[in-house]
């Protein structure tokens, strides 16, 4: 399957994408610093790539341009060995060696990179083990996704999976609690105690939300309030509020 298909190689751009790499020990062959860029910026990368014996060119900023096309790079682009996906079971080792329950979000075919990225980094401040997107009709880690996320993809595991509804099938069977979120559902999300629980949150796509199939595969649904007149947040900004009511009702106990 194309999907399956690895490159060689896989371009990180920015400062904190190829700093967050490094530090997490990524495989990086080599970077690209434009001979225009802030000294600010470059002395921390140039430093930890020194350190790790990595290859430093500094080069004019177009050959930036068309190696990291429609990304703000800042002056930085890296080589860096393919992303490394994770599997379902490697993020549910990761809860069980915290002592908690699994806190899981699952993408039904988020298309853009920003609000992959977006999700990703809240992702990363509010503890979720791990992300869960399907290998067809979604975005996958790029660097654009790399970028958004402020490096948060180093630290956050995303698997990668052929079937979204079998894997939700899977979950249950394990104990997870399958929440989506839906406004044409009366339940509403701060009414909800589910998520001091194992619980996995699935995030709709962005124009037609949650598919049908995976809808009614959900234990339940809960909406977010909305005062205005728009009655639709953005997806990242909708799962960054999820993310952080289940860390509230967490603390709480």
């Amino acid at each position: 399957m194309e999907e399956d298909l690895k490159t060689e190689e896989e371009i990180l751009a920015g400062k904190h994408s190829v700093l967050e790499a490094m530090r997490a020990g990524r495989t990086i062959n080599k970077i690209w610093i434009a001979e225009t860029a802030q000294k600010h910026l470059t002395a921390p990368i140039i430093a930890e790539a020194r350190k790790a014996g990595i290859v430093i060119q500094h080069v004019d900023k177009r050959k930036l341009d068309q190696l990291a096309p429609d990304v703000q790079h800042q002056g930085v682009v890296a080589q860096a060995a393919p992303y490394a996906y994770a599997e379902v079971e490697d993020i549910l080792a990761v809860a069980a060696a915290k002592g908690e329950a699994p806190f899981l979000l699952l993408l039904d075919e988020i298309e853009d990179p920003h609000n992959l990225g977006s999700i990703l980094r809240t992702a990363d401040c509010t503890g979720v083990h791990g992300v869960i997107i399907p290998k067809r009709r979604s975005a996958q880690i790029t660097a654009a996704v790399s970028k958004t996320s402020a490096g948060a993809v180093e630290y956050v595991p995303v698997a990668r999976v052929t079937n979204l509804g079998q894997t939700i099938d899977r979950l249950k069977e394990m104990g997870i609690w399958v929440v989506g979120t839906d406004v044409d559902t009366d339940q509403d999300l701060f009414g909800s105690d589910i998520f001091t629980g194992p619980v996995a949150v699935v995030i709709g796509n962005e124009n037609k939300g949650m598919g049908r199939l995976i809808r009614e595969k959900c234990d339940i649904l809960l909406k977010l309030p909305m005062a205005g007149k728009i009655n639709s947040l953005n997806a990242s900004v909708a799962a960054g509020v999820i993310m952080y009511e289940v860390v509230r009702r967490r603390r709480q106990g």
